[in-house]
């Protein structure tokens, strides 16, 4: 499946963005979800991931409270609300997407198998 990412930018810290990853040829109702980010010279993190139905969600403990993960089966669609931004959430996000059972989350980039080609945040101090 082929994932596309959009919806990064520069904004203030204290500001919101919303990151948008879309499949171009499946439908992504079957899959398990994730957004991670990597800033330079940092490795790849993990940010949250949500289930099939959108029923389970995770998130890492640097974002949690200000991000929301969610997902729009229909739309073939999985969002990243991104609120109270910090300086250090700049990076460039990553949508990723694996086929697993209904109610799995997956929270580690190799378990990935699918990948979107990233879109930048910078948020500026």
């Amino acid at each position: 499946v082929q994932l596309q990412a959009s919806g990064g930018g520069l904004v203030q810290a204290g500001g919101s963005l919303r990151l948008s990853c879309t499949a171009s040829e499946r439908t992504l109702s079957t899959y398990v979800m994730g957004w991670f980010r990597q800033a330079p010279g940092k490795e790849r993190e993990f940010v949250a991931t949500i289930s099939w139905a959108g029923t389970r969600r995770e998130y890492a403990d640097s974002v949690k409270g200000r991000f929301t993960i969610s997902r729009d089966n229909a739309k073939n669609t999985v969002y990243l609300q991104m609120n109270k931004l910090k300086p250090e959430d700049s990076a460039v996000y990553y949508c990723a997407a694996d086929r697993r059972v209904s109610g799995a989350i997956l929270t580690s980039s190799w378990e990935y198998r699918n990948w979107g080609q990233g879109t930048l945040v910078t948020v500026s101090s």
